[in-house]
């Protein structure tokens, strides 16, 4: 496991996918009372119920394209008219307790996100496909690792550039696995300060020898990349 640096790109006006992550499209709602009317529903029929049903159970699985591992059969996957009509009356109605918001008025909408968990809510960032997520990073002013995105990497868990910035008094980067553990967000000041300490430790790293030179040069140019970002867009930044 290693250290990653983020970008707080919701805070930053040139994130081209700003307005896609503030976007929550769909929600699950653990206790989905009073939302009946708005949560999605499966119709499914119990893998035993549906064997019994349908003959030959392999042509049935291979005429549908069900995978073996399935845990049900799922009747808006069937494929095979017959068998819909065959196993639809057996099928249960089972609430998946989903909302799309999209069909939510404005007035029930905060209730419905109130209700969900935070990792469970699905924006339209979240709805795009890798293809289309790499082409916007690809030409987002905020992908500073080299076009790959606003996250990149500061290391392994064992880096010793920490200890090394703490020795020169650099306390941003020195902060780093405390930030980690603290879920820390460090403020555009911060990365103002932070590129002091970049500054510094390019100049102090020859001194630690060139193992060191070799080894942290790659993460103070990311630094640096990030805590210019930081500045220049009024954003925060994060380790993870």
């Amino acid at each position: 496991m290693g250290i990653s640096i983020g970008i707080c790109e919701i805070d930053a006006p040139s994130a081209l996918c700003k307005d896609l992550r503030v976007n929550i499209i769909k929600v699950r709602v653990d206790d989905f009372k009073g939302f009946e009317d708005l949560t999605g529903y499966d119709h499914i029929i119990s893998l035993e119920k549906a064997h019994s049903l349908v003959g030959d159970w392999e042509v049935f699985m291979k005429r549908n394209r069900i995978s073996e591992e399935t845990d049900a059969i799922y009747m808006d996957k069937l494929k095979n008219e017959d068998d819909i009509k065959l196993l639809e009356k057996n099928a249960e109605k089972i609430c998946t307790g989903w909302v799309n918001l999209s069909d939510v008025d404005a007035k029930r909408k905060d209730a419905v996100i109130s209700a969900s968990k935070r990792e469970n809510r699905l924006t339209g960032w979240d709805m795009l496909s890798f293809d289309e997520m790499n082409e916007m990073c690809a030409t987002c002013k905020l992908s500073w690792d080299k076009g790959r995105g606003c996250i990149g990497a500061f290391g392994p868990n064992d880096s010793l550039l920490p200890e090394i910035a703490k020795k020169y008094g650099c306390e941003i980067v020195s902060s780093v696995p405390k930030g980690v553990e603290t879920a820390r967000r460090y403020d555009p000041k911060e990365g103002a300060k932070l590129v002091e300490e970049v500054e510094i430790l390019r100049k102090a790293l020859p001194e630690e020898g060139k193992m060191m030179v070799r080894r942290y040069s790659g993460p103070l140019d990311r630094l640096e990349a990030v805590a210019n970002i930081s500045v220049s867009e009024g954003c925060g930044f994060y380790f993870f």
